[in-house]
């Protein structure tokens, strides 16, 4: 295993980010969180020193800036896109793009608690690819270039909520509803054009299959489509959709119950495991 950057809390509140041991039993902290993103590729090219920490002994959290954009591109698959609603629309010429807020977003190990509207929750198992540097009006290859790494992404969806309205927000931001793995950097990847395969389990079973190489629109493209229209920041995400294989399109639907267990495991990336929880009533709290 290479590099592995993970956030850390501290009892302040403040995020630091450090570099995960290859037993992922300890960690050391690098640097604060927003001196990170100032100078992404500077940290990661340099050996992390110091103590490390157990990491049972610290709060893990995602590497992201509280005011970091997460944008998502909805349909990205063709095979995903056929299983849905909108398979007798045909490939749009552009991207169908929602956002998340950071606040949605959690990490590898962490409970997702099923909103109390919601009969389950549905499993979208994906690559994060994160910006390291501003980028506006980018041409394809410059946007690819200012990635610095890339991260396992589940976009856990409360399709109940997102199916109320024809813009899907509210689905995807249910809490604790975005568990993201370790940041990756970019060299260890390569271009996800060389194809990364992808796989989800519920409970051990393999649920979907895919490769990135089946990427209908591509991290460059669409980070350069991005750029003409607002200037992305060194921290913003980009999550690059799903493969087929989701939860609510099968029939009978399947949607992720209290004690369910999923997977995500990407080449390269490493596998990341969540367990689905019923949220605590608020009453009793």
């Amino acid at each position: 295993m290479g590099m592995r950057l993970v956030g850390l809390r501290e009892a302040g509140g403040n995020t630091l980010v450090g570099k995960l041991a290859e037993d992922r039993a300890s960690v050391t902290p690098i640097c604060g969180l927003e001196e990170f993103w100032a100078d992404p590729h500077h940290w990661i090219a340099l050996p992390p020193a110091g103590p490390s920490l157990a990491t049972t002994d610290v709060e893990l959290a995602p590497p992201v800036l509280p005011d970091a954009r997460v944008i998502c591109i909805g349909l990205n698959y063709l095979a995903h896109v056929a299983e849905g609603a909108y398979a007798a629309h045909g490939i749009p010429p552009y991207p169908t793009l929602f956002a998340r807020w950071p606040a949605s977003l959690t990490v590898d190990g962490a409970e997702i608690p099923i909103p109390p509207d919601e009969d389950g929750l549905d499993w979208e198992g994906e690559v994060v690819a994160y910006v390291g540097a501003a980028l506006v009006d980018a041409t394809p290859e410059e946007a690819l270039g200012a990635v610095v790494g890339y991260s396992i992404f589940n976009d856990v969806t409360a399709r109940r909520a997102q199916k109320l309205t024809s813009q899907w927000t509210l689905g995807k931001n249910a809490d604790r509803s975005g568990p993201l793995g370790p940041l990756v950097p970019a060299p260890e990847v390569e271009d996800l054009r060389r194809g990364l395969a992808i796989r989800t389990r519920v409970n051990g079973e393999v649920v979907q299959e895919g490769c990135t190489d089946q990427m209908v629109y591509t991290v460059g493209d669409t980070l350069a489509l991005i750029s003409r229209t607002l200037t992305l920041r060194s921290g913003d995400l980009l999550a690059t959709g799903t493969p087929s294989g989701v939860g609510y399109s099968r029939t009978p639907p399947w949607l992720m119950q209290p004690g369910d267990v999923v997977e995500v495991e990407v080449e390269r990336l490493g596998t990341l495991r969540n367990t689905v929880v019923a949220r605590p009533d608020r009453a009793a709290q």
